[in-house]
């Protein structure tokens, strides 16, 4: 990717509460073939009883990635303990719906990557704030099953909050991921509509955390356009990553309403906008910045790490 040129944009956030309306803009069309690979790989995980992030948070890069043979894998099943309003993933309410823990999942995550013969993994989960340790035991369980299975590959987890427990986040990061990311997802400003669960500050300090804690491992961040930030906002998030949270690298993407239930989407943003925004990220220091209307936390992650390395 190149630097290209910074541009002016207008700092202007459209008026609050008026969504965008009808089309999609032109670079926001993509295929939605569903080659035999795409089937395959569905099944394959339908067979292990594995969820992917990439199914259930209706990734509109799913039928490429799968093609590709990549996968975002999803732990601690399939039902979220969080609200947030930008995301598709079912949710429930601690005593209200059955949550489940698969204790063979860690194994299944490792055979499947094993399968698939993954050099580069990524894995998330959904917020359990029903368990005591908000799920890390069993996120560090996974993490180790897999680099046992694939001792050569790169291993990147994308992690929740752990309601700003850090033992939890510590757990984690002791079975040996190579990047740790966590997403603010959105500005501050927005957390209360977007993120009504979480918070601003507590993200930046699970991320400051992770870099003091092991100062090996790449730190990684990502945020969602198009839900009525600023300009300068934007910018702002991408300082406190810096200044804060210490972050290696940065993915900035267009929010696409995955549901009718889910927020609105308040602005297409055009890729002249993604591309200054990656401009300025690079120059506060980023060693390197994923910005484009399809960008995704863990899209082409494995190119992203990549290019990381390089600025080293």
């Amino acid at each position: 990717m190149s630097h290209g040129h910074l541009i002016h944009i207008e700092n202007a956030a459209p008026p609050a509460g008026r969504a965008t309306r009808g089309r999609l803009p032109d670079w926001l069309r993509k295929s939605t073939a569903n080659p035999l690979s795409v089937t395959a790989l569905k099944r394959d995980l339908r067979d292990l009883a594995l969820h992917t992030v990439c199914e259930s948070a209706r990734c509109p890069n799913l039928n490429e990635c799968f093609h590709r043979g990549q996968a975002t894998f999803m732990i601690l099943g399939n039902l979220c303990t969080r609200g947030c309003g930008f995301c598709s993933v079912p949710k429930g309410l601690p005593g209200k719906h059955a949550f489940t823990l698969d204790a063979a999942e860690p194994a299944h995550v490792a055979d499947m990557a094993a399968r698939m013969n993954l050099r580069y993994i990524v894995i998330t989960s959904v917020n359990r704030d029903d368990l005591p340790d908000g799920g890390s035991t069993h996120f560090a369980a996974t993490v180790r099953a897999v680099r046992e299975a694939l001792p050569q590959a790169q291993l990147e987890v994308l992690t929740p909050d752990f309601n700003g427990d850090l033992d939890a986040v510590a757990r984690v990061l002791d079975a040996g991921p190579h990047v740790f990311n966590h997403n603010m997802e959105t500005v501050s400003r927005l957390y209360a509509r977007v993120r009504p669960q979480a918070n601003y500050r507590q993200s930046l300090d699970v991320l400051r955390f992770a870099r003091r804690y092991r100062a090996d491992l790449l730190t990684k961040s990502g945020l969602m356009a198009g839900l009525g930030e600023s300009h300068d906002e934007v910018r702002a998030l991408l300082a406190d990553l810096r200044a804060q949270g210490e972050c290696d690298v940065a993915t900035i993407g267009q929010y696409l309403q995955p549901s009718r239930t889910s927020l609105p989407v308040m602005r297409y943003i055009p890729p002249p906008e993604f591309e200054a925004w990656r401009d300025h990220g690079l120059s506060l220091g980023f060693r390197a910045v994923f910005s484009g209307p399809f960008v995704r936390s863990s899209y082409m992650a494995d190119l992203v790490h990549e290019q990381a390395h390089t600025a080293l």
